[in-house]
């Protein structure tokens, strides 16, 4: 179905600005990503959107044209409208020409195959969104299987993330957990997890990393719990030459992915 949107009080264009809101997001299941190229990797990621909103002045471009036919053979809804609305949708003053709504991916543990991937990424109480859709980013950099997030995370379907995350939204597993269930999750099959820790650490350099590998990052200003590393298989530590006490988590995170991928695919 096709159909244009020419005035801002749209009810169409209420329910679509109410997706950059967490509660929105989470009644509805849905979730706004933006941007040619970031919808491109979600079809070639077979994530088709359910509704597709293009700004009337838009370039024609052949990957546009795939993404009509693909929505057009599922059933979805194509919804035109100015560049202004599709600013007021978005929250951008520039705005990308095209955004979609995608349904909420299953987070749970169980839909995760451990064996899928060497390395994967785990992220405890990370707080800013930015950081998470850079660990996507990361994860689908280094070939992981995806990002496990622990505890009270930011969201990982807020516009902010997912527009971190430059499309590894759609090529990355993600779960949601508490600490307590991942645990038990990760004990019940093979698994090493990994702490970047200060608490009786080894160099991260030349640890002995194991796959797969559940590579743990901590909140951006706290850090692990204790109980937490301790829990861990193996903690490692990154050498901090200048002033700096520690690297921001996302950072961390991409340091110990790229050194435990040459440690296990060299």
């Amino acid at each position: 179905m096709r159909r244009q949107i020419t005035g801002f009080s749209n009810p169409t264009v209420k329910y679509l600005r109410s997706l950059r809101e967490k509660k929105h997001r989470k009644r509805e299941g849905k979730f706004l990503a933006e941007g040619l190229r970031l919808l491109t990797d979600a079809r070639e990621s077979g994530r088709i959107p359910e509704m597709l909103i293009m700004s009337s002045e838009r370039d024609e471009h052949p990957l546009l044209t795939a993404l009509e036919q693909a929505v057009d053979r599922s059933g979805g809804e194509i919804v035109e409208c100015s560049a202004e609305i599709l600013s007021k949708i978005t929250g951008k003053d520039n705005p990308q020409a095209v955004a979609g709504v995608f349904a909420e991916f299953d987070t749970s543990l169980a839909h995760l195959d451990r064996s899928s991937a060497k390395i994967w990424l785990v992220a405890q109480a990370l707080r800013d969104p930015g950081n998470l859709g850079t660990m996507l980013r990361t994860g689908d950099a280094v070939g992981a299987g995806g990002v496990i997030l622990i505890d009270d995370c930011a969201d990982p379907f807020s516009v902010e993330a997912v527009r971190a995350s430059m499309g590894a939204i759609f090529t990355q597993e993600i779960a949601q957990a508490s600490w307590d269930e991942f645990i038990d999750w990760l004990r019940s099959g093979e698994g090493q997890l990994v702490a970047a820790s200060l608490r009786d650490a080894q160099p991260y350099r030349g640890a002995p990393y194991a796959a797969p590998c559940f590579l743990m990052v901590g909140n951006e200003s706290r850090g692990l719990p204790e109980e937490y590393e301790m829990a861990c298989d193996l903690r490692v530590t990154m050498p901090m030459r200048g002033r700096a006490d520690s690297l921001n988590a996302s950072v961390a995170g991409a340091v110990l992915a790229y050194e435990a991928l040459a440690a296990l695919d060299p």
